[in-house]
């Protein structure tokens, strides 16, 4: 049985393990709060980020872009956001005049990231991008250049990396939990309703259930194991008869090989709910369901499915993760530090999901590219 009494007290000889690899989160920074523009006011953008702020110790909103004036200044009253800070995509490069702005947050289709991105750091400012990074690596090594030919920080919103179940899970696996790991499985997909969406239009999302939600599974198979995968095999099925699936694919099950011999089997799909991962060893495992959702996440750690013990996890630095990846992104810019989840993280996921998408044509094992 894993002994959890000795995870206690390695939480409480390491309390928050700040400044490391697992743990996002570092000592308080001083100073003004930084300043953030929203570029989106969709259902992400405004549902989920912009409330956010009035939680956050670092960062703060001080502007949007929107395409829609009437939206933008409703938006910007709600939240105390100055006309001055209103701008629409046109105009959008007038934000290098603005002092208040230390961040844009891009919070668009896809297809947009790369441009927004690109303009954001040629004015002068730092990014971040909501995920998945681009369309194509190609595009994300672009974006990666502009940020890094102006001298800015580019950071892509993996806010899974600062959900506490998340970093404790991480924690856990680093220390030997659940001894050497051997295998990893997860599945994420949701039923997708409008088929008008701009999410199943390939020329705008890139691709469909592994570029939304698929690339959530990617990104724990990575992050839990502590591997990068040397080589992916994928199966793709889609009923191309579903009005929805015109453009995009429905399922894909796709294999991860890692270095040490460890395997991540995969599920990404738009036609059933479902968010969770395992992650086994040869001491035992660590299951969390839902995994990355929006909220409600529980973890479960133990040798098997009949002997495991819920673990929650040690209260993080940040509110939760939303405020964990803006206040994150302040930290770094401040203290001139490199964030958790640069560009170059977006850009690999880009390139194992090309793998994947490149294994399903072809029915074959696809070496990626490192």
């Amino acid at each position: 049985m894993i002994d959890l009494h000795r995870r206690g007290l390695v939480m409480a000889a390491g309390g928050i393990l700040a400044a490391s690899a697992v743990n996002p989160g570092w000592a308080a920074s001083t100073g003004r709060k930084l300043g953030y523009a929203i570029v989106g006011l969709g259902g992400y953008g405004l549902g989920r980020i912009i409330p956010q702020f009035q939680n956050c110790q670092h960062s703060r909103l001080v502007a949007l872009v929107s395409g829609d004036p009437a939206k933008a200044k409703k938006v910007a009253q709600e939240y105390g956001v100055p006309d001055g800070g209103i701008y629409s995509y046109s105009d959008f490069d007038r934000i290098r005049d603005n002092p208040d702005i230390d961040i844009v947050y891009i919070c668009l289709p896809v297809f947009m990231h790369a441009e927004y991105t690109i303009r954001a750091a040629q004015a002068g400012k730092h990014v971040m991008c909501e995920k998945p990074m681009a369309i194509n690596p190609a595009e994300c090594e672009q974006m990666i250049a502009a940020c890094r030919k102006a001298g800015k920080k580019l950071m892509i919103g993996y806010r899974s990396r600062f959900e506490p179940h998340n970093v404790e899970a991480i924690r856990l696996a680093r220390a030997g939990a659940i001894g050497n790991i051997r295998y990893f499985r997860s599945e994420h997909g949701f039923v997708v309703g409008d088929a008008n969406t701009w999410r199943m239009k390939k020329a705008q999302s890139g691709g469909g259930s592994m570029m939304d939600i698929g690339i959530y599974a990617l990104q724990a198979a990575r992050y839990m194991t502590g591997e990068e995968p040397v080589a992916v095999f994928a199966k793709e099925t889609t009923n191309r008869s579903d009005p929805r699936f015109r453009e995009v694919e429905d399922m894909i099950d796709f294999q991860l090989e890692f270095p040490s011999g460890a395997i991540g089997s995969c599920m990404s799909m738009y036609s059933a709910n479902r968010n969770q991962f395992v992650l086994m060893g040869d001491k035992g495992r660590i299951e969390l369901e839902p995994a990355t959702a929006y909220s409600g996440q529980r973890m479960w750690v133990g040798q098997e499915r009949s002997d495991k013990t819920e673990v929650k996890p040690p209260p993080g630095p940040y509110a939760n993760q939303w405020v964990g990846q803006l206040d994150h992104m302040a930290q770094c810019v401040m203290q001139n530090r490199e964030p958790l989840v640069p560009g170059e993280e977006g850009l690999r996921d880009i390139r194992i999901i090309e793998a994947v998408y490149r294994s399903a044509r072809e029915q074959k094992r696809i070496v990626v590219q490192s």
